[in-house]
């Protein structure tokens, strides 16, 4: 499919854009263009703030509707999106290589977290009554926090925008969505089922564009909060910018997870084949979350490596709308020599290539694609252990006792994600709790909407997902009462 536009999504309206530059949009898998959109000026920052800031400052405006009807507005925009959702998949699968049987599952997030913050803010209550100690009471009153700028990245670009889009709009605040210049062809299709949905004049824009844009977008005055996904270098830059100017932000970074497998854990790939390959290698691996650091117990080293090295080698490579495909291209052509640069560092820095190692899969000869391939004989002080490479690379690292491996999976920058697989839920609880990274999947993992999600150390700060989500994208104002 080709999709092509010529307006700008602003203040919910569609409009002419001040400029005439335009994004192009290549297929991962054949190179072949497939679409354009507007690309957004700064002129275009300021009409969709200044329109978001209109919108939320209207005393009868979204802010200050009833959260009742916030919810109904997000129940449609849920109905709206699943009606468009293969449309969005196609979309997606084409633009950033992630194969279409991952996309019905990882793009499917959207209408399950406008639903579910449809549903929270039906019961929080707005405010909150409590005995005082000096004062005789003290009201907690709970309001939006304002205009919200959302930078969201290639990767899993729906769900990444769901992630800010519905807290945000639950909370009422406005916001202005910038995704990035690779996956912009799903972001008006989100636009159009926000129009369907009847989401407010000034509520919602998308201005695409690249990372001076989203700079421009950052520092605006009229900005509360600054909402991001994206590289921990990345992420330094909106902090240090925010910073600046006293303005709360988020931030969804990198992560380098570990994968422990224990001495006890069940290999059996009929099992859990698909959980493992899930957990490590989704999305091409080409998600921040994946535990791309498998440890192994020295006593099961070589049955640990036999065990990815058959997941991966019957993982399907090819185009990623092939509902068979399980391993795609990467999402550029730039993403691939990330990638392949990273594969070439393993080889020269001496670990031992199982499967996969440098080149092109054997019969593609066009689109972004790297062999995928598991790195055995290297330790945790490895550029390709110790860096995230954002693509389908895996490294087995040794380890002597659960001590031995909660310390290698702790001695990293990161922590975002990992796993511990086991047959005793006990011991596996242990060791996740000692790991040091804001979330952990036992023999398997998957964000839950109902759970906060996100990153300590250099994977970011604040949370996504749950009612933390949502208190992300409100301020506390506390009426003291005498007498």
């Amino acid at each position: 499919m080709t999709i092509d536009h010529s307006s700008l999504f602003i203040g919910s309206q569609w409009t002419t854009p001040s400029s005439s530059e335009r994004i192009t949009v290549r297929s991962a898998t054949t190179e072949q263009i497939i679409g354009s959109v507007p690309e957004a000026a700064p002129a275009d920052v300021d009409a969709a703030v200044a329109t978001a800031r209109r919108a939320f400052d209207d005393p009868r405006g979204w802010s200050n509707w009833d959260p009742s009807r916030r919810a109904e507005i997000l129940d449609r925009f849920a109905d709206e999106y699943t009606s468009r959702s293969e449309e969005i998949f196609t979309a997606v699968s084409q633009q950033n290589g992630m194969p279409i049987s991952i996309a019905r599952q990882l793009e499917a997030f959207p209408p399950v977290l406008m639903r579910y913050y449809a549903d929270l803010i039906r019961k929080q209550p707005a405010e909150e009554v409590r005995d005082g100690v000096f004062v005789t009471t003290a009201t907690v009153q709970r309001r939006p926090v304002g205009v919200v700028a959302a930078i969201v990245p290639w990767n899993v670009p729906q769900t990444l925008t769901a992630t800010k889009l519905a807290p945000a709009l639950a909370a009422g605040c406005t916001i202005v969505i910038k995704p990035s210049p690779e996956t912009v062809l799903d972001a008006f299709l989100l636009a159009e089922a926000a129009q369907a949905a009847g989401v407010p004049d000034g509520v919602l824009s998308i201005v695409p564009g690249g990372r001076d844009l989203g700079a421009y977008l950052v520092s605006h005055k009229d900005v509360d909060k600054v909402a991001f996904t994206g590289s921990t270098g990345g992420g330094r830059a909106v902090a240090q910018a925010c910073a600046t100017l006293l303005r709360p932000v988020s931030l969804e970074l990198g992560g380098k997870s570990a994968a422990i497998v224990l001495d006890d854990a069940d290999l059996d790939l009929q099992k859990v084949g698909q959980s493992m390959f899930a957990a490590t290698l989704a999305n091409n691996g080409q998600v921040c979350f994946l535990g791309t650091r498998v440890l192994a117990p020295r006593t099961r080293y070589d049955e640990v490596v036999d065990t990815f090295a058959n997941i991966i080698t019957s993982a399907p490579v090819g185009d990623s709308l092939d509902a068979d495909t399980l391993i795609g291209p990467m999402a550029s052509a730039t993403q691939r020599e990330r990638v392949s640069g990273y594969i070439e560092r393993g080889i020269h820095d001496g670990a031992r290539v199982v499967v996969g190692g440098s080149g092109t899969p054997e019969g593609i000869d066009r689109g972004w694609f790297v062999k995928p391939t598991l790195f055995a004989d290297l330790d945790n002080n490895a550029v390709v252990a110790r860096e995230e490479i954002f693509g389908p690379v895996l490294s087995v690292i040794a380890y002597d006792n659960d001590d031995d491996a909660i310390r290698i999976a702790n001695d990293s920058d990161y922590g975002l994600g990992g796993t511990v697989w086991s047959s005793d839920p006990s011991r596996a609880m242990a060791v996740a709790g000692a790991v040091e990274s804001g979330t952990v999947g036992i023999n398997g993992y998957i964000p839950d909407p109902a759970a906060p999600f996100g990153g300590v150390k250099a994977s970011g700060i604040g949370r996504e997902f749950g009612p933390e989500g949502l208190a992300a994208y409100q301020q506390l104002k506390s009426i003291y009462q005498f007498g």
